[in-house]
């Protein structure tokens, strides 16, 4: 699969090539192919990637029996052809669905996408507002100017005070300033969608009685995993995590 368009192809219970095609990367395209030859599936195999989960989502709702496969797994066992190319690569698939030789991945729902976007947007508003005030206070310094310990809402005030009456220092940060308060803004606004969505979800609410696990932490624990009787061990939990035992039990968990 790639942005524009996804190579397809169709063998029978016996390796037998039906149909090969180039259709574009859309749930309704490549289903409209697919119910063309008017056979029926029994796996319909898509490798991991970002249109993975639309397109996974589109076929389900199509009645296609559509499988998300690990990608890396297909690297390594495609690696060996001599010719590799997306028509190449997706017979070999086609041949490895047949066969079984394939790694299933579970899909997300649309409903964690969306929680976890919360999160990422959130994490990365914090961390633009983070660097611009870095690179105020490292700014000041050059000119002996030291910000010291202020709190999110004092920042700004406490800026403004340590230029004022210098006009070229005022000009230079006054941009700084305005673009980072419209950063925090725009921050406090996601922080409080992220806390209202831990408000009405039972198991984060479950989470935080967990002592020294907040909204954030039950959130961001939540969405990955989704459906815990995927994982066989809670070890597995903490490898999925990129989690050693020791990290794991001592509560490092964001």
């Amino acid at each position: 699969m790639s942005l524009d368009a996804t190579s397809v192809c169709i063998v029978d219970a016996d390796g037998a090539l039906v149909r090969e095609l180039k259709v574009a990367s859309e749930p309704e395209a490549i289903g409209s192919a697919l119910r063309e030859t008017g056979c029926p599936y029994k796996r319909v195999g898509l490798e991991t990637g970002p249109l993975c989960q639309w397109l996974y989502g589109g076929l389900r709702a199509q009645g296609l029996p559509a499988i998300c496969v690990d990608a890396r797994q297909m690297k390594a066992s495609l690696s060996a052809m001599r010719n590799k190319t997306d028509k190449h690569d997706a017979r070999g698939i086609a041949q490895m669905m047949r066969v079984g030789l394939f790694r299933a991945v579970h899909v997300k729902s649309r409903e964690s996408h969306e929680l976890r976007l919360l999160l990422t947007n959130r994490s990365l508003l914090r961390r633009k507002c983070l660097d611009i005030e870095n690179e105020i206070r490292g700014t000041l310094k050059v000119f002996g100017l030291k910000v010291g310990r202020v709190t999110k809402l004092t920042f700004d005030r406490r800026v403004r005070e340590l230029v004022d009456g210098d006009t070229r220092l005022n000009a230079a940060f006054a941009p700084m300033l305005r673009a980072r308060a419209v950063l925090f803004e725009e921050f406090n606004h996601l922080h409080r969608l992220v806390l209202d969505a831990v408000r009405h979800d039972e198991t984060c609410r479950r989470f935080l009685t967990v002592p020294g696990v907040g909204p954030i932490t039950a959130l961001a624990f939540k969405t990955p995993v989704e459906v815990p009787e995927r994982f066989a061990k809670s070890k597995t939990v903490g490898a999925h995590f990129g989690l050693t035992p020791r990290r794991f039990s001592s509560g490092q968990i964001d």
